[in-house]
């Protein structure tokens, strides 16, 4: 793992780019209002990046502002509709090394639920941290059943953490419609708004120490949600700022926040909203990402800077590595919110003192589950993609 001081770094060229795939999205806006995928070349995206940055903090504020409102105009999101008051659902409870695992479920608009999995320390204290954890796209098996999303979210429990980790609307036990549904993107921002209630409901969770962390697609909805709500404090972006790159799907980029007329922005800027509140950017050499030491982290310390908090930003940059949540991104993870959220990391190291996570178990997909035969699905759980977007377009 590399940690990256600018004064050291030598120029490297923003002209390579990354072959990936991105998500095809079913027309529903202008076109020319969306910024889709690799919307600009690196060099575009940098020069977009150099034109916004502020020289003063009066300055950065009003376009700060500027940001924000379009992000809620273009996402429809001017004010979040009420949560409805029905119960949560919460079973099959099950006592790990150090952690404890329940399924849970809760309805976020009428018939729409989320889906996730609450881990928290096996012996609870009157104050605890607490993390949200949403994931990207991959599906290995799927969604929040990866490897790499149930590591680290019981990793984060034995370090002393209240963890949830949720659904994707598509992935997992969120089948309302398949992921491509057209306001995707404003579902899934209502949906984290309400996971970071729920979380915040536990008992013990000390709302001063929360924090955010996804990969990817989750790595969009960490600074999304950092940007719109105050109450996250803490936040671990991996592999997904990029001043070129705006994410290839409905979710990330089917909406028009990026763009609007003669207004333009980046995600990039977009994940500046959360200065100067502590953000560590992990970025890797085989994806969007890779521009990051040299590009997207100077801006960042720039902004950071005006509220003289430059230190509260970093960047853990991995040339050698790809587009995952892997073992040494974890891992940087873990120091960060164990420096700022307060994570015991004695209790996720080994007597060498390495971290050890052959501590977190890997469980069958069917194990954190909230819908099956024995709790099948509310009588009013909402299907289709008609009457979802019927719903999401009546407010």
């Amino acid at each position: 793992m590399i940690r990256l001081n600018p004064k050291n770094l030598r120029s490297i060229t923003l002209i390579s780019a990354v072959a990936l795939l991105s998500i095809s999205i079913k027309p529903l806006f202008a076109q020319d209002e969306l910024c889709v995928g690799r919307y600009f070349t690196p060099e575009e995206g940098h020069a977009v990046l150099q034109k916004v940055t502020p020289a003063t903090l009066v300055e950065w504020e009003k376009r700060r502002m500027a940001v924000l409102d379009q992000i809620k105009k273009g996402m429809e999101l001017e004010k979040v509709p009420p949560r409805p008051n029905s119960p949560i659902i919460r079973h099959s409870r099950r006592k790990m090394q150090g952690y404890v695992v329940e399924n849970i479920a809760f309805e976020v608009l009428p018939g729409v639920y989320v889906t996730g999995n609450l881990y928290q320390p096996e012996k609870k204290s009157k104050s605890m941290p607490a993390v949200l954890a949403p994931h990207g796209h991959g599906r290995n098996p799927d969604g929040r059943f990866m490897e790499q999303t149930q590591i680290r979210a019981a990793m984060l429990a034995r370090g002393g953490a209240v963890v949830f980790t949720y659904d994707m609307l598509g992935h997992g036990d969120s089948q309302h419609s398949d992921h491509k549904l057209p306001k995707a993107l404003k579902l899934q921002t209502i949906s984290s708004i309400r996971a970071l209630d729920f979380l915040l409901e536990q008992p013990g969770v000390d709302p001063a120490r929360l924090a955010v962390s996804g990969e990817s697609g989750g790595g969009t909805q960490t600074f999304l949600l950092a940007a719109l709500d105050d109450r996250v404090k803490v936040t671990v972006p991996c592999v997904m700022i990029s001043a070129y790159f705006f994410g290839g799907c409905v979710c990330e980029s089917g909406m028009p926040i990026h763009k609007k007329g003669s207004y333009q922005t980046t995600n990039a800027e977009i994940a500046a909203l959360t200065a100067p509140r502590p953000m560590l950017m992990i970025s890797n050499g085989k994806d969007w990402t890779q521009h990051n030491p040299v590009s997207e982290y100077p801006y960042m310390q720039k902004v950071y800077n005006l509220y003289g908090q430059k230190e509260n930003v970093q960047n853990v940059h991995l040339p050698e590595e790809g587009h995952d949540f892997g073992p040494s991104k974890r891992k940087a993870m873990y120091e960060f919110l164990g420096q700022h959220i307060g994570i015991d990391l004695k209790k996720l190291k080994n007597r060498k003192g390495d971290f050890d996570e052959s501590l977190a178990t890997v469980l069958p997909e069917a194990d954190l589950r909230v819908f099956n035969d024995q709790h099948p699905r509310p009588a009013n759980y909402l299907t289709g993609e008609e009457r979802l977007s019927a719903l999401l377009d009546s407010f």
